[in-house]
């Protein structure tokens, strides 16, 4: 979605690694690698099946769950199914700007006009039908995602949508200008912080200075995914949240000498948690 968006279509095709056909996705291949060797290789790969609870599966459709190549060859087949059709026909056909963005299954389709993006939801379907991926009505939405006016709030009338963790909203600038900004996922939030907990309290046995690495190497992670542009507030967030985890579970190593507010800030001194920096600037 870019900026003064209309309206966005959000999509995801169901079980698409399991009905992803073979033939389709051979015909697909053929066009970018015209290599017979290459092309029995990775036939073979797709063919080598899946061990689940001790039994050999050779699926007949989709992509082999769990192989190393899976999500490439996933990619490549729907890459020809909305990445290439969508800039070669749906985007010409368009009466104003728009855009895709598409992680595996999962894409959003922005319009500068509510038409455009009607248009586009209404052939999805039939697109996608063309080769046995059905997109489910629950899982496909039509948002209004515009810039709120100059007397209304950021919530009046618009939605928003989640994409890879991130969602898109509208703050107000230190100037006093409507921007769009993204933000970590409320579920998202919550889990990062049920994790840095957890973690601590599975290493709570280990030396002093095992769980601070463990927790240092999960933040600046956080950091580079969540690292962006007006997200400080969030990041700070997060490490208040993973450093009262570190401190709780530090006091219960011992029940004598439990560590106080006292001491831990002294640890605090010599073992510092990475500080929150905007790695992105989009």
């Amino acid at each position: 979605m870019t900026e003064g968006m209309g309206g966005s279509v959000d999509a995801e095709v169901r079980g698409y690694f399991d009905r992803l056909a073979s033939t389709r996705w051979r015909e697909g291949l053929r066009k970018r690698i015209n290599e017979g060797s290459m092309l029995r290789l990775i036939g073979k790969g797709r063919r080598a099946g899946v061990i689940a609870q001790g039994a050999l599966t050779h699926p007949e459709t989709g992509v082999v769950q769990g192989g190393v190549l899976s999500p490439v060859w996933a990619n490549v087949f729907l890459h020809q199914v909305l990445d290439a059709w969508f800039a070669g026909e749906g985007r010409p056909r368009m009466q104003g700007r728009c855009c895709l963005r598409r992680f595996a299954d999962d894409c959003v389709i922005g319009g500068a006009l509510e038409a455009d993006a009607r248009k586009i939801r209404a052939v999805l379907p039939q697109r996608f039908a063309r080769f046995g991926l059905p997109i489910p009505p629950t899982q496909t939405a039509l948002i209004a995602f515009r810039k709120p006016k100059a007397h209304q709030g950021s919530e009046s009338g618009n939605g928003t949508c989640t994409l890879l963790g991130l969602t898109p909203y509208w703050p107000k600038s230190r100037q006093g200008f409507w921007v769009m900004k993204r933000r970590p996922a409320s579920k998202r939030l919550r889990r990062t912080k049920t994790s840095l907990g957890r973690g601590g309290r599975n290493h709570r046995h280990a030396p002093r200075q095992h769980p601070y690495q463990r927790l240092g190497a999960k933040l600046r992670g956080h950091y580079q995914y969540d690292g962006m542009r007006g997200n400080c507030r969030l990041l700070e967030e997060v490490r208040g949240s993973a450093e009262r985890a570190w401190r709780y579970w530090l006091r219960r190593r011992r029940r004598k000498s439990a560590m106080g507010w006292k001491k831990f800030g002294q640890l605090r001194q010599t073992s510092i948690l990475p500080i929150p920096r905007s790695v992105h600037t989009i």
